[in-house]
């Protein structure tokens, strides 16, 4: 059955899971200006596009469509520059009084229907009273109202929250799908990324927009070529980071994990996941080191991703990290 053709109309939360870079927002949108369209396409299941609801949902002011992100995220989609001096850094969590100022546009009538859609993402960027404000809605939800919640983290969420959601789950495509899909965007530099974003292959596409094949490169040197001064590498990625178009700390501690994650399954399985074009380089660090060593540090890592995006001294935090997947990757003691 189609998710708004039940008898009682679209569930009132639908929870979409999966890996970053498969679809999910894209699908998200798609839904939301369905569950808005006037004269919605049944045989393709799909908005009509050409609808007065259609055409002020792409302008971006649809008054029945509430998108809910974090507050750093509004301020680089728009392109404003945040000034530490002048003003308060942006949240990049999403915070009880977005949720919260739901509340009229909820439980007030449409504009256009009966019909109100609200999207929320990343659903995990939800800080804890966020999710239970969230909650106390999802618990007696009004009629005509729709959340669609979108995760790449499916098990942040209170399970309480996931339970009052139908969950659809995306999966990674096949490579070789990901693969035409990339050659018909005609985006040539998102093809060798595709391997380091897991095999998704819009993430690749939007990295590949971000002009970061050459710091991706860069990283990838950086943790394969190194000469053991963690003091070098953690000024090396530092640069990375203040780099207009650079990465984010949780992402570069993200990279980090992948190049442990590849040198454990080579040991482990022979196969790589991530750096496949640096197999040369993987396979000599890989025979040399310790894989416990490896896995114990890319399971540690996995507590300092939840630190990365609000590090209290970002320097220390990267030395610390330099130092750490250096030992790491040390050649072993017999």
């Amino acid at each position: 059955m189609r998710l708004w053709e039940s008898a009682g109309g679209p569930p009132h939360a639908i929870l979409l899971a999966g890996p970053a870079g498969v679809g999910k927002s894209l699908f998200a949108a798609a839904a939301a200006q369905r569950l808005l369209c006037e004269s919605p396409r049944q045989a393709a299941d799909c908005a009509c596009g050409d609808c007065h609801s259609c055409r002020i949902f792409a302008a971006g002011n649809h008054p029945d469509f509430r998108h809910v992100i974090p507050e750093a995220d509004a301020e680089e989609a728009e392109g404003e520059a945040s000034d530490a001096g002048d003003k308060k850094k942006a949240s990049s969590q999403i915070l009880i009084g977005q949720i919260r100022a739901l509340e009229d546009f909820v439980y007030m009538g449409g504009h256009r229907s009966s019909t109100r859609v609200i999207l929320i993402e990343p659903a995990e960027a939800m800080n804890f009273a966020a999710e239970n404000a969230l909650l106390k809605i999802l618990e007696e939800p009004p009629s005509g109202v729709c959340f669609l919640l979108v995760t790449s983290r499916v098990k942040k969420l209170l399970p309480t929250v996931r339970s009052r959601c139908r969950t659809l789950t995306f999966g990674r495509p096949g490579l070789e799908e990901a693969k035409r899909w990339l050659a018909d965007q005609g985006e040539k530099n998102a093809l060798p990324l595709l391997a380091l974003t897991g095999g998704t292959p819009i993430l690749a596409l939007a990295e590949s927009q971000k002009g970061r094949l050459k710091t991706f490169d860069d990283m990838a040197a950086s943790l394969f070529e190194n000469e053991g001064d963690f003091l070098a590498l953690a000024s090396r990625w530092e640069s990375h980071l203040k780099k207009e178009g650079g990465l984010k700390m949780e992402e570069l501690v993200a990279t980090v994990q992948k190049a442990l994650f590849d040198l454990a399954s080579f040991n482990l399985t022979g196969q790589l996941r991530f750096f496949a074009s640096r197999e040369k380089q993987v396979a000599a660090i890989a025979a040399r080191a310790d894989t416990s060593g490896i896995l114990g540090y890319y399971n540690e890592l996995l507590k300092a991703r939840m630190l990365a995006s609000h590090p209290l001294n970002p320097r220390l935090f990267l030395d610390d990290i330099a130092a750490r997947y250096l030992r790491a990757i040390a050649p072993s003691r017999s």
